[in-house]
């Protein structure tokens, strides 16, 4: 147990450490974070999302501070060295304790997820110092993924890679169950594969495959339509999503033929995700051969977003992100062909950037199975 916890120790400090050069890097003096991934992914610890403040406050020279209601201070694993934990009481300012951990500071950097009573409590406690987004201090570390993060992600991966073979082996029953029961039967085998958390079950069956993100409800599935299965959970902190398509029968030729430009589309754009090509490239690779085939007009969001602490994170595969892909960066490839009031599709992997060229994370089928 040492030792895990001295392996954590040592992770968590890294981070803290390159936090640290990010800061001074940028003139900031004190980062503040309250809920949010930023806040487990540098301590390990989850906070919940309540009423009572929860901050970790990182000076740009000095040990973090997390400042904690006392009720919540025993689900803390305290990492010594790495930070201090100061519990406060229900008759105290817990912004005033953070305020004077933040003493002197002149450029404060705060988290996305700060509760805005909280930082409207704190704005007359720091008079003349001025502000700025903490993801521009710990996004661009969060988004390049080590290891331990990496394999995480694999193994993730591979659970939702194992139930998508069961989809598509016909071990999951559609036919004459509702979208919904197909989405809890989903969610049920998420969970049984190792994630603590189910984040999403799409099933759309037909014409409510072509609403990317439609919530399954009392639809019955027919025989002969397509049924779209997009599903992920949180498995050791890190988050699975892939996306396969059936067919209930018979494939018409139509379905057929949009499945192949899909298909093209995304290995194409999967093989453009090298180091150093811009994120908006991987984007066009995709795009370009589902416009050439007269379906552009159906392809109506980006081709794919960053993944690991959260299911949507920095990188997006977007037009107009011009950033390089960096060795690390983990992302989804998911183009899609959406026809109003007929049928929809998407096919989704994640992907790891690697020097040695872009790691797909999901292995399963990517052809669109035909269920007798």
């Amino acid at each position: 147990m040492e030792r895990q916890t001295g392996a954590v120790s040592s992770i968590h400090l890294d981070r803290l450490d390159r936090v640290r050069a990010a800061m001074a890097d940028q003139g900031v003096d004190v980062t503040l974070l309250s809920v949010g991934h930023d806040l487990p992914y540098l301590t390990g610890y989850h906070a919940m999302p309540l009423e009572r403040l929860t901050m970790l406050v990182v000076p740009r020279d000095g040990e973090p501070t997390l400042v904690i209601p006392r009720l919540e201070a025993p689900r803390v694993e305290v990492l010594p060295g790495v930070f201090s934990l100061l519990p406060w009481d229900e008759t105290d300012d817990p912004t005033a304790l953070v305020a004077k951990l933040a003493a002197g500071a002149s450029t404060v950097a705060v988290g996305d997820q700060m509760w805005a009573r909280f930082l409207v409590e704190l704005l007359p406690q720091l008079p003349g110092a001025t502000y700025r987004r903490a993801v521009d201090v710990v996004g661009p570390l969060r988004q390049v993924k080590d290891a331990v993060e990496i394999a995480a992600l694999q193994a993730a991966g591979a659970a939702v890679d194992r139930i998508a073979a069961e989809l598509q082996a016909g071990r999951i029953p559609l036919v004459g169950r509702t979208e919904a029961e197909v989405s809890a039967d989903l969610g049920e085998r998420i969970r049984a594969e190792g994630h603590e958390r189910v984040n999403f079950a799409i099933v759309a069956a037909g014409e409510n495959a072509a609403s990317p993100h439609h919530h399954p409800g009392s639809r019955v599935i027919r025989e002969g339509e397509i049924v779209l299965c997009d599903f992920g959970g949180t498995m050791a902190g890190y988050c699975s999503d892939t996306t396969r398509c059936v067919v209930t029968g018979e494939i018409p030729a139509e379905i057929a033929e949009a499945y192949e430009i899909l298909h093209a589309a995304q290995q194409a754009a999967v093989a453009a995700g090298r180091v150093g090509v811009p994120c908006e490239e991987v984007d066009r690779a995709a795009r370009r051969i589902i416009t050439d085939a007269g379906y552009g007009d159906y392809f109506v969001h980006r081709t794919g977003h960053g993944i690991g602490m959260e299911e949507h994170e920095d990188p997006y595969i977007v037009e107009g992100n011009s950033a390089p892909l960096v060795a690390g960066n983990a992302y989804s490839v998911e183009p899609g062909i959406y026809v109003p009031g007929r049928w929809g599709m998407r096919l989704e992997d994640i992907v790891i950037a690697t020097p040695d060229g872009p790691l797909p994370v999901n292995r399963s089928d990517h052809a669109l199975v035909a269920l007798s």
